[in-house]
């Protein structure tokens, strides 16, 4: 049995076997809800089908008592009004979905006086059945960490009682925040059965004001009776609870960006910036951050670029010369010896520092080989040439290594002699678990090059060693990303349901690393961060370079899914996340960003304000940003969104621009057709935008539900407002 804290041992003393006065009552589909008014708390009791009770706290009044007051009854919701000697409280329970086992409170709290917290219990105890005197067993499979979304995900295991998502909708806690400057990370945690949120501390002796009213608390459960078998069913159950509780989630207003204006600026500032390039052997090569000249060339940060400059290539057919001067380097990057290209290049390898391990001659991050492979293997298909010769090359080399860890590859080993340098990320973790994902779609892209079926064998038996990772499979977010796109490739040519199971294992971990909640406290009122991702398990900060990356694997992922029959909340998340990635994306880049927030201490060259290239890093509200460094291999970003979100309507002096992913383009003089994906209950944004000058032609829209409403924009852009899932067509004159 779990240790107690007095606070949860007295909700089990409370909530056992007990006859307790009710103030309200409610059942959904088998979930009995009850709400009490006891001693110094208000307490919400969800009881299950099988009998275990999650106790929740939404409102609590230290070493005192509550005075009730009024209480008002509506269809779907009741507000209770308490009174005790520190304030006035109101509390909210809210039911905004008949059909599911889904609860909202809001917990408003105004002092009568400035209070400090130095202390407050978690709001949830998970306690019962009443008729056993065993304590219930559950696992918490996912908690907070740092400063993303403020859940916990966690299956009730004896008895079995199914799956709950505890959801803190953060955004609403920013004005406490703010307040009292403290910071909203690592709030949601705890231990069995003691668990949820609980209210930061006021640790800087800046105190609650008095008589201002503040929200303490908005927390969102979505229940499941269903009883996962393993790590699949999980993943699938937390998409779905996730996805119960986004539809109901308050969520921020997007803005629609200029992005054809900005890229013009990063495209200009990537060719003509010293600080973005060195010269070496001969040849120019971009610099991995803005003035490194210290670290020699990586042959990663050239592909992270070079790909995304050949999207927009495709989309806006002009010259490029950044492209050619990427590509005149690449092949400098193959070893002979070895066999395989490598990550510095090796004329210029001798003078790594050495300062840290994987700045050490052949020394290899493991995913920093598939990455490369995985870039020059899409520009093979494309017909490039040159990458074609150089993938093709180093297969060997790959293969070899991946049979040689067993598909269980360490975080850096030697690839001269295959010696492990670092096996672990911690002690007791395993190594970069999300790499055989990342492996798999590159040896599908080898077979697809060359239709040699030892390849799909090579990744079968990378995919099948993702089995028994879990929750814990993510290493870094763009290669656990990857590794969902080759596990639904893989589905699409076997049809065995493992592969699919898999990418929904793979989209879990990465959901799990996003931050829905908007900060807006210290630093963080100058930008949004709603639906940002972080690039690695225990990152403090999120990052434009695996933003991007993501954004790109799961726009691909959704052109996989094109005719299949996927979960429905994998189709309403990942179209949502496109879309905030538009409206957020533009705040990586300093001069859309207050000079006071980045910092002035960098680690790695140096941080240019008037420079369109991302700064790595965005950090907590109260800590300023672009520590790390300006990434130029994060420079691909704009270059990625552009041909993916803005279509141009050839012969036209118009683009359509939509925030949500779009497919099956048909034009016609004077017309134009398109699916919008997503989910029908949310909705994006669609422009016509202007191109010059010249005015806009009339429109007709419609859509699934008949002609849409414009609305005619001071830039000149028209704008509608369209939900995802339906087809849409346009006609002008």
């Amino acid at each position: 049995m779990n240790a107690l804290s007095p606070w949860a041992a007295a909700v089990e003393n409370l909530f056992h076997g007990q006859d307790l006065p009710t103030l309200f009552k409610q059942e959904i589909k088998g979930y009995k809800i009850q709400v009490h008014s006891l001693q110094n708390s208000l307490w919400i009791a969800v009881t299950s089908p099988i009998g275990i009770q999650v106790v929740l706290r939404p409102a609590y009044a230290p070493n005192d008592h509550f005075s009730l007051g009024q209480i008002t009854r509506h269809d779907n919701d009741i507000s209770i009004d308490l009174s005790a000697s520190i304030g006035n409280y109101r509390i909210k329970l809210e039911f905004p979905d008949k059909d599911k086992p889904l609860l909202r409170y809001t917990t408003t709290f105004k002092a009568k006086n400035p209070l400090l917290v130095p202390f407050w219990p978690r709001d949830m105890v998970i306690t019962g059945p009443d008729e056993s005197n065993k304590a219930p067993k559950g696992t918490i499979h996912i908690n907070q960490i740092g400063t993303r979304s403020g859940l916990q995900y966690i299956t009730l295991d004896e008895p079995k009682s199914g799956g709950l998502l505890y959801f803190q909708n953060l955004t609403a806690l920013n004005d406490y925040a703010q307040v009292t400057e403290t910071s909203l990370g690592n709030v949601v945690g705890g231990n069995w059965p003691e668990l949820g949120f609980a209210l930061p501390p006021t640790l800087k002796d800046k105190p609650i004001p008095a008589y201002r009213e503040l929200i303490l608390s908005d927390a969102f459960l979505a229940f499941s009776p269903e009883n996962p078998k393993d790590e699949m069913a999980q993943a699938r159950q937390f998409l779905n609870l996730l996805a119960d509780i986004y539809l109901v989630l308050p969520k921020p207003a997007t803005e629609y960006y200029s992005w054809p204006d900005m890229v013009d600026k990063g495209l200009h500032d990537l060719e003509f910036s010293h600080g973005c390039w060195s010269h070496g052997a001969e040849q120019d090569y971009l610099n991995a951050y803005v003035a490194d000249y210290d670290t020699p060339p990586e042959l990663m940060v050239q592909l992270a670029v070079l790909l995304p400059l050949t999207d927009y290539y495709d989309w806006c057919k002009a010259d490029l010369p950044a492209i050619k001067k990427i590509q005149n380097g690449l092949d400098a990057f193959y070893s002979k010896e070895l066999k395989t290209v490598v990550r510095f290049l090796p004329t210029l390898a001798k003078d790594l520092s050495g300062d840290e391990e994987q700045l050490k001659p052949n020394v290899m991050d493991s995913w920093y080989l598939h990455h490369p492979l995985l870039n020059l293997g899409r520009l093979a298909i494309r017909g490039d040439k040159q990458a074609k010769k150089l993938f093709l090359n180093s297969l060997d080399f790959t293969i070899r290594v991946a049979r040689h860890f067993n598909y269980e590859w360490p975080v850096m080993y030697n690839m001269e002699t295959l010696e492990v340098v670092k096996a672990e990320t911690q002690p007791g973790k395993g190594g970069e678990k999300d790499v055989a994902g990342l492996y798999a779609l590159v040896m599908l892209h080898a077979w697809q090059l060359t239709k040699e079926n030892k390849y799909l064998l090579e990744a079968k038996k990378a995919a099948k060693t993702l089995l028994g990772k879990s929750f814990d499979l993510f290493y870094q977010a763009n290669n656990t990303a990857f590794g969902a796109n080759a596990m639904l490739w893989l589905y699409k040519e076997t049809k065995e349901q493992i592969y699919l199971n898999l990418a929904y294992l793979c989209l879990a971990n990465v959901f799990k690393n996003f931050q829905l909640w908007d900060c807006s406290y210290g630093y963080a009122k100058d930008y949004p961060t709603f639906f940002a991702m972080f690039p690695l398990n225990d990152a403090p900060y999120t990052a434009a370079y695996e933003e991007q990356e993501v954004f790109a694997a799961l726009h691909n992922f959704l052109l996989y899914a094109e005719d299949e029959n996927i979960i429905p909340s994998v189709s309403l998340l990942i179209p949502e996340f496109l879309k905030y990635i538009l409206h957020r994306a533009p705040y990586y880049y300093p001069p859309n960003l207050p000079k006071e927030m980045l910092s002035d201490e960098v680690k790695t060259g140096q941080v240019d304000h008037k420079l369109w290239i991302a700064i790595e890093d965005i950090h907590d509200g109260w800590e300023q940003s672009g520590t790390v460094g300006q990434e130029v291999y994060g420079a691909g970003v704009a270059f990625g969104i552009i041909p993916r979100h803005f279509y141009k309507v050839p012969g036209e002096d118009f683009m359509i621009y939509l925030d949500y992913p779009t497919a099956d383009y048909k034009h016609r003089k004077g017309s134009l057709s398109f699916k919008v994906k997503g989910d029908e209950r949310l909705y994006c944004r669609m422009l016509v935008v202007k191109k010059d000058r010249s005015a806009l032609p009339a429109f007709t829209v419609k859509g699934k539900n008949g002609e849409l409403e414009a609305r005619y924009r001071k830039d000149g852009h028209i704008e509608y407002c369209i939900n995802g899932n339906q087809q849409i067509k346009l006609n002008w004159k």
